[in-house]
């Protein structure tokens, strides 16, 4: 939108009218120079100076929330057996079988599920469940190769570094994971090598939850799936030890010399057993305890 305003003034008003003529210059005042003034005057160098005009402005960065996905994956097995029945013993699983053959409830059961069963069974003789109705068509396939992506990355904590020879999942949800470190080189350890295993949580790659503190490197560790605050290790000096991580780094208890292996100890497995404290230990010594 456009305002005009527009003034109006009678030419009388004006005051006289200007007349303008050429003619050559006058000299009004002429002002000599004074020598007695150069005393106060001080030279100074050429001199450079910005000046900035703009706005003060300033830069910010922001990261947000962080999106943090989960993958999860379902592994079927034959599931329904007690905490002391082991299902790979075909001992174990026969007896219970028979006891729980005799219950009465069971006998009741197989009973009431026959009719059910009947009926399916008179279906499927009727209809075809494997009938194929689109076996003329092709059915397109992707075939992704198998990948797998580096989340953290565990590494020795010590300046001299050594071979992780073991891991052991936490039974309850592996948000854990205790790894033996050991050197397997022969009289390859010096006296200044540290003796120390780990335990580190998944999340945090930094500094290990808890260190384990055994009296001889160790080639293998594993948590006890009944109880997850003990642990076993296998020592290279032939020992076993065994850890309750609510006590500390140091072991509980240590076999002693003349009881264990004479060569280092590779491997140990709980066993299925009521208690719960029972394990073997095999060694190259070709003796399993």
């Amino acid at each position: 939108m456009e305002i005009v305003y527009v003034y109006t003034k009678k030419r009388n008003e004006f005051g006289r009218q200007c007349f303008f003529a050429d003619k050559p210059a006058e000299l009004h005042v002429d002002i000599l120079p004074d020598e007695s003034l150069s005393a106060d005057y001080i030279e100074k160098n050429p001199i450079d100076r910005g000046i900035h005009c703009g706005h003060d402005m300033s830069e910010h960065e922001v990261n947000t929330e962080r999106f943090e996905t989960d993958s999860h994956g379902i592994n079927h097995i034959e599931g329904g057996w007690p905490k002391d029945v082991n299902p790979l013993e075909v001992e174990q699983t026969i007896r219970f079988r028979k006891k729980v053959e005799k219950d009465e409830n069971y006998i009741n059961s197989v009973l009431n599920l026959g009719s059910v069963m009947e009926h399916c069974i008179k279906q499927n003789n009727a209809i075809d469940i494997y009938e194929e109705y689109f076996s003329n068509i092709d059915s397109e396939r992707v075939a992704e190769a198998p990948s797998a992506k580096t989340i953290n990355i565990f590494r020795d904590p010590n300046e001299v570094k050594r071979t992780a020879t073991h891991l052991s999942w936490f039974p309850d949800g592996g948000r854990k994971l205790a790894v033996a470190y050991s050197n397997l080189r022969f009289q390859g350890t010096s006296p200044f090598t540290c003796l120390d295993s780990y335990i580190w949580d998944v999340e945090n790659p930094n500094r290990p939850e808890l260190t384990l503190k055994p009296s001889s490197p160790l080639l293998c560790v594993e948590y006890n799936p009944k109880d997850s605050h003990v642990l076993i290790g296998g020592c290279y000096n032939g020992q076993v030890a065994f850890w309750d991580t609510r006590k500390g780094s140091h072991a509980v208890d240590t076999s002693l010399i003349e009881h264990s292996h004479r060569d280092p100890v590779y491997k140990t497995v709980w066993l299925q057993s009521k208690t719960g404290t029972e394990f073997f230990s095999a060694s190259t010594d070709g003796q399993v305890r």
